[in-house]
């Protein structure tokens, strides 16, 4: 299995058999109330996010398509989202961060995508569009982040 530590501002992955690295910034809103729920795709297990000093995290779960090996345990269920709701000032930004594992089920050159949505009192950005095969992420107007597997060496 692969490590797999992200944030929403800055997302990289680390671990012996796997390295990536991806970036992307997401725009705010004015007002200050915001909501950002991101989903988790298949084969990233044992999420953990960050909590946030003020602000609500709702952690939904579910069971998976398949089950995975952690450790010697047989897991079947666990998180599907991640949904951090508080108030950030238009003249900041915050990072919304999760740690997960990354089974083996994604191979190098996998692209991983994870939906984004952010939500304010008047308006919401989406970033929840997965290109078909062969389509460029930037030819969409809200692409979901996404997270290519690199092999171990062409990363950090």
């Amino acid at each position: 299995m692969k490590t797999i530590l992200t944030s929403l501002v800055a997302l990289a992955i680390a671990a012996p058999a796997a390295f990536a690295h991806v970036s992307f910034e997401m725009p705010h809103a004015a007002e200050a109330t915001q909501k950002l729920r991101v989903k988790i795709p298949e084969g990233v297990i044992a999420v953990k996010p960050m909590p946030k000093p003020d602000w609500s995290l709702e952690i939904i779960t579910g069971p998976y398509e398949n089950s995975y090996d952690y450790y010697g345990t047989t897991m079947n269920e666990g998180v599907q989202e991640l949904i951090w709701a508080g108030e950030l000032p238009d003249a900041h930004f915050d990072q919304f961060s999760f740690r997960a594992k990354l089974t083996d089920m994604h191979a190098v050159g996998t692209t991983l995508y994870f939906p984004a949505v952010q939500e304010c009192a008047t308006a919401a950005e989406r970033w929840i569009e997965i290109p078909a095969e062969g389509q460029d992420a930037h030819d969409l107007e809200g692409p979901a982040p996404g997270l290519t597997i690199t092999a171990p060496g062409n990363g950090h």
